[in-house]
């Protein structure tokens, strides 16, 4: 077995692991309250602006390997997934200390509100391993089957960093002050 099989067998593990590990230990931290902390209100302006930014950095990146830039489209990449990092860590903060927002919308537009967001949900845990396993084939010189995958991981995760910031809009005239 040569080389990159054996590195790749091992990303793949760890992979999978953080790909089941990340959306479990959100939904438990989802539920946890930290007591007499101050409200991180502040925060959902902040990482729906990361998610517009990481959506922003997503098309530059492709627009960067179109004309041949391969390590600027790694450099942005890489800057993407930081600022997914990012993203979740302000999420969990934010929903540790503050208590969920309803929305308080009405009739169809309530429909629309929440299919983006559950679609959004769901395609953020999708993502997860789609972005790992993508960024890995690049890392280990994979470049065909790297280019593969991310045209299946690009538009999702597109979606979630825009819809995002959808939901962000939808759900903020009803945020507690």
């Amino acid at each position: 077995m040569d080389t990159v099989s054996v590195q790749e067998k091992k990303f793949n593990k760890l992979i999978t692991a953080v790909s089941i590990i990340v959306p479990l230990v959100v939904a438990i931290l989802f539920g946890v309250k930290i007591p007499n902390v101050e409200r991180l209100g502040f925060l959902p302006p902040i990482y729906a602006s990361v998610n517009g930014l990481t959506a922003i950095l997503l098309i530059a990146a492709v627009f960067a390997i179109k004309n041949g830039k391969r390590k600027l489209h790694q450099k942005i990449m890489t800057t993407c997934i930081g600022l997914s990092v990012l993203f979740l860590i302000m999420y969990i903060a934010y929903h540790m200390t503050s208590e969920s927002t309803a929305y308080g919308g009405e009739g169809a537009i309530k429909y629309v509100y929440y299919f983006i967001l559950i679609s959004h949900i769901l395609l953020s845990i999708i993502v997860i391993p789609l972005v790992l396993r993508t960024y890995a084939r690049a890392y280990l010189g994979k470049y065909e089957s790297h280019k593969k995958l991310a045209k299946i991981t690009f538009p999702i995760w597109l979606y979630v960093a825009i819809t995002g910031v959808v939901v962000y809009m939808m759900i903020s005239p009803y945020y507690q002050g």
